[in-house]
Order: C-alpha cells, then structure tokens, then sequence
C-alpha cells in the first residue's frame, strides 16, 4: 500500500518528505519552550534522555577517532609502491587513474597548488590522468587558467584535459553538474578514443583546494586490486581542513579542527562513512549508474544513495587511512570570511534535500537487505534532522523547565535536572579534549615563529565552542531545513576563496 501511494502521488510524496526535516526540527527546538508551561515532567525527561544520548555519540568519537588517528599516522609513513609492485607486478601497471576537479573562479594559485600535490604522487604519473572542468560562465579567463596550467604541468601527467560546463537546460548549477559533465569527456578521451579497458580505470572527484597525500594513488590502486568487488566500492580518505589553518581567524579554526577530527572519527565507522568531498571510485560503476546527478546541489551523499540503490545494498564506503588536505574558508576580511563560512555550512546542511530522495528509493527499491537498509537510511534521518536541535538540547533546554515554571522548580526532578544535565554534559567534554589533542598533532606547523602565548592561547579557543556552534551549526542547519519545509530550493553559492 504505501509502495503503491509513492508511485501513485511522487510529487506529494516528495514534498510531504521535504517538510518533514524542518517540522521535525522546529518541534523538538520549541518543545522544551512550551512543553515547560504544559509538560515539563516530559520535556525533563527529553532533555535528560538527550544528555545521555550526546554523552554517549562523545565517548563513541574519543574511541573511533584514537583509533584512526593511529592508523593515519601509521599508513601515512608506510610506502605502499613496494607492496603493489610485489603482490601485483603486472596488473598495477594497467590501472589508471581520471581525477575530475571541478572548479568555478578557484584562484590559478590553488590551482596550480592543487596540480603540484598531484605531481608528488608515488604512483605512476603517466597513470594518472586529470580533467579540470571548468564552468564556461566563468568567461574568457577560463583559457587564460587553462594556457598556464598547460604549459606547467602539461608533461607531468599522462594527461591533462581542461573541459568547459556549459549551462544546461534542467540542471542545477554546481559541483555535481560540473563533475558529471567532466567525467563524461574525461572517459570519451581515455576509454572511447584510446581504447584503455573502463574495468581498469578509477575516477576521483576532487574538490580544487584539495592536496592528496603522496601515497594515496598507489594506496588506492592496491585496494582496487585487492577487492573482490571493486566496482561495489568508493573510497575515502581522512579530510582535514588545514591548508590554511593558521591564516583564518580563530573560530574558523575552532570549526576546522572539530570538523578534521570528526572526519577522521568517521573512518573508523564503516556503519555510517559515506564518501564527502573528495572520494574515489571505479569509472565503471559511475558509467553503470548514469555518473553524477545534476539535478542536485550535495553531490556527494546522493551518490553513495543512488549507488547502494542500484547495487541492491551490495555497495560500500571503504577507508582510505591517509589525510587529504582542504582549505579551512577564508576571505577577504574577517565579516566575509564568516559570511562565506556561513553559506558553506548551509549549503553542507541542505544535504537533508537528499532524505526525500534516499526514503523514496528505500520505500520503492526492491531486493535490498531490509535491516540493512533500515540501518542505512536511520543514521543518516538522525543526522540530517537532529542538526539544528543538537545545540539547542544540549545548551538551553535543561534551563527552561524550572526557570519557566516555577511549581515544577519546587518538585525534585525540576530542583535536580540542571544538575543532572550538567554532570552528563561535562562528563562528555572528553570528546572535546580528544578534539584537541588528535587536532594539535595533526595540525601543519606554522610558516612564522609561535610565541608562548600563542601556545596558550590554542587551547583556549575552544571556549568558543558554543558561539561557533550556534552560527556555524545550529543557525545554517535550522535555515536550510526551513527553506526545505517552504520549498524555497537553494541555489549553489561557492565559497569565496583567496
């Protein structure tokens, strides 16, 4: 029956689903304002329960995030060429590699930083093959760039192609648009006119401030080869946003570290990685699947989803324990760089347009594991609807029930939740000294001399954790859920870079 329904009504189906993250949103975020006057015994209850909840999502962070920690320091000083050459000392020569980097006014300066990170890479070079896919509404200087960039690093690869994305009629302007549109003239260069076989090739979207570590082709490719199901698989490395991490002001730094750390936690949780940002994965499967969607603003869940979907539930996010290394936003001044950072967020939030998509594909999707799908699809509603509320349940809710009814402050579960709350809450602060030290040992050196004081001074910028919190997670999540719930759709906005 609710099969039928979806089929039957797609239009009301999809937009039923579209405004259920933002109601779902504002209920919980008001409950404790109103709940306080009506029903304050339950919103104490809420609000203790969610205590318990982040405690445990912090302590579950300080394991898995050790863990990868480790692992990326162990993977990282590990040369993997000698392995391949050993175990494959024929094959590792046929695999190439089409790396896509979408771009739309990147700075040449990232460009070429971005293409010289490529250039140190241990594999193969004339293996490695790049597409940078302009947008042909960047105009004229588009074949400046692409001139200079020739005439640098021309030699270096087996190939590099610059396309230009034109605007087409239906599509959403974007980083999925521009990676599907490159992909396909990257893979009528190698596969349709050089004949190279599609099953021997790997394709990365690559996002243009993005710098791989110098093993991460060679690790990829030993992977490739040693899986028994390489076109079921896409691979991620560890994000970390420090390319620039000691020129942006301190609460973007605040941001990039809990964002790094959380990036690598999530290697360890094959349960819930889902490939972000920059990712790995056969040419064939993309070809298979119809490439990327471009229709949508988040490239990156919709193309795990659409993937899990087509493979029946047979399709995994795999590992790859070595960082990759992105720009923390900046912009020209301190207010531009918090607008941009803003915007960034929100666009990151907007991420839950996808949960429409992902629970029509789960309703009408016949043959995939049903627990496993369930699984799936619960973890990522948890993450997408409880953005917004999470700062709200976790700063001010505890508060509301006895300051806002002074009868249930006299009773003992009024007189004890702050205190309750508070002890759960700052037992799980051990998340944010995790957040610290994996964000201090990983963090690049700084180019000028640090003073004492600004060792001091590192530390002591978490305290910005709840403002940065509130206008870099709970502010952008609520508005994206609520231009969802109105259907007010986004538009693409790049971050403004220097």
């Amino acid at each position: 029956m609710v099969k039928t329904y979806f089929r039957r009504h797609p239009v009301r189906t999809r937009r039923a689903l579209e405004i259920l993250p933002g109601l779902f949103s504002w209920f919980f975020i008001l409950f404790p304002v109103w709940g306080s006057l009506v029903v304050p015994t339950l919103v104490a209850y809420y609000v203790i329960i969610f205590a318990v909840y982040w405690l445990y999502r912090s302590l579950i962070l300080t394991f898995f995030a050790t863990i990868s920690h480790f692992k990326i320091r162990a993977f990282s000083k590990y040369d993997h060429m000698p392995e391949l050459k050993k175990d494959f000392p024929n094959r590792y020569k046929d695999i190439h590699h089409i790396i896509v980097i979408p771009t739309y006014q990147e700075p040449i300066s990232t460009l070429e930083r971005t293409l010289r990170g490529l250039s140190k890479q241990t594999f193969p070079k004339k293996n490695i093959h790049i597409m940078l896919s302009f947008e042909e509404r960047e105009g004229e200087i588009v074949d400046k760039k692409a001139r200079i960039l020739q005439r640098k690093f021309g030699k270096t690869f087996g190939h590099l192609w610059t396309s230009k994305h034109p605007d087409i009629l239906g599509e959403i302007k974007g980083k999925s648009s521009n990676t599907c549109y490159g992909a396909k003239v990257a893979k009528a260069e190698l596969i349709d006119k050089e004949g190279i076989p599609i099953e021997n090739v790997t394709i990365t979207s690559e996002d243009a401030d993005a710098i791989f570590h110098h093993h991460y082709f060679a690790h990829l490719t030993y992977l490739f080869l040693n899986s028994e199901k390489p076109y079921n698989r896409i691979w991620q490395g560890g994000i970390s946003f420090y390319n620039n991490i000691w020129k942006v002001p301190a609460p973007i730094r605040v941001l990039a570290a809990i964002q790094s750390v959380a990036q690598i936690y999530i290697l360890s949780r094959r349960d819930r990685l889902i490939n972000f940002s920059t990712y790995s994965t056969s040419l064939k499967h993309v070809d298979d699947i119809g490439y990327w969607d471009t229709d949508v603003i988040p490239e990156d869940y919709r193309l795990f989803f659409k993937s899990y979907f087509a493979k029946k539930g047979d399709f995994e996010v795999e590992p790859i324990f070595l960082p990759i290394y992105a720009d923390a936003v900046q912009s020209n001044g301190f207010w531009r760089t918090m607008h941009s950072q803003y915007e960034q967020i929100k666009r990151w939030a907007w991420g839950v347009s996808d949960d429409a998509y992902v629970i029509r594909q789960y309703v009408l999707t016949e043959g995939v594991p049903f627990w496993d799908k369930t699984i799936r699809v619960f973890k990522l509603v948890e993450d997408h609807f409880l953005w917004p509320v999470n700062w709200f349940a976790v700063t001010v809710s505890a508060m509301l029930p006895p300051l806002l009814n002074e009868e249930f402050n006299r009773t003992i579960i009024g007189s004890t939740l702050p205190q309750v709350t508070s002890t759960l809450l700052t037992l799980s602060l051990v998340s944010m000294l995790t957040v610290f030290v994996i964000d201090a040992s990983n963090r690049p050196a700084t180019e000028q001399k640090r003073s004492i004081f600004s060792y001091i001074l590192q530390p002591l910028e978490f305290i910005l954790i709840p403002i940065v919190g509130f206008f870099f997670s709970a502010l952008p999540g609520i508005d994206a859920h609520t231009r969802l719930m109105l259907g007010k759709y986004m538009e693409y906005k790049v971050t403004e870079k220097v």
